[in-house]
């Protein structure tokens, strides 16, 4: 079975604006979960998904320069860009990344699919690793079936809470990491100006060209346990949030 990666990501954030192009040793961050994106084994190709408007052409850009597929959909129905964007492509499966996350963990995510296709599953997610290094598998009929049942304003901005919240309509999986990570409330998403500073930091001690894995992060914290404490106060926006992604 066919699996594509599809990663949202467009300029307008409420919380920190233009986000995706912030510079992280020397590249925009997008072009980091990019090249993450890409080292997801299993599958066949990967795709930009953002918002239409000429704010978002930086990104289309980038994703052509990436020689990745693109695709401009609605800005705000963020599960409807995912639906129209996977609609004509020929996959069972679609792995769902945000462009917020430069420490995307493709050896999770690799993991994760193949889980996902042994199980047969709606849809996949990797338990036991930090806040912003997961995906989503999500089966591209369940996918449809969320477009064509999630009517609530939090449905069309995450993607997949109406997945989550039919576990009775849908075979929701949970693959375990090995990875042991004895910070449960580790933050490596990039959603505010503190999330900002703190990957700062990761990347200028671990990015040398190569992708940084998710262990060496960890060795990180353990050697300076003291920069988790840079973003530590910020909360995570629930699933039922809705406003700006």
């Amino acid at each position: 079975m066919k699996t594509i990666a599809i990663i949202q990501a467009r300029i307008s954030s409420t919380r920190l604006n233009s986000k995706a192009l912030l510079n992280l040793s020397g590249k925009p961050m997008i072009c980091h979960v990019i090249e993450r994106t890409k080292a997801i084994k299993g599958i066949e190709a990967v795709m930009l998904a953002t918002g239409k408007g000429e704010k978002n052409h930086p990104l289309l850009d980038i994703a052509s320069q990436s020689n990745i597929e693109f695709f401009a959909g609605p800005e705000d129905n963020v599960l409807e860009r995912f639906f129209l964007a996977s609609k004509d492509k020929n996959c069972s499966y679609i792995i769902r990344v945000t462009g917020d996350n430069p420490l995307t963990d493709f050896e999770s995510a690799s993991m994760a699919l193949e889980y996902a296709l042994e199980t047969n599953a709606d849809h996949a997610a990797t338990l036991g690793i930090p806040l912003g290094t997961g995906v989503e598998v999500v089966k591209k009929s369940a996918l449809q079936k969320a477009y064509e049942s999630g009517h609530e304003p939090h449905h069309k901005e995450h993607v997949t809470p109406y997945i989550k919240e039919h576990p009775e309509l849908f075979k929701i999986v949970k693959y375990q990491s090995p990875l042991i990570n004895p910070y449960p409330n580790l933050r490596l998403t990039v959603d505010t100006l503190e999330d900002y500073k703190l990957m700062e930091i990761i990347y200028n001690e671990l990015y040398h060209s190569a992708l940084i894995k998710l262990k060496d992060v960890i060795d990180l914290i353990k050697r300076k346990p003291e920069i988790q404490s840079i973003n530590s106060n910020i909360k995570q926006r629930p699933m039922t949030h809705h406003a700006n992604e």
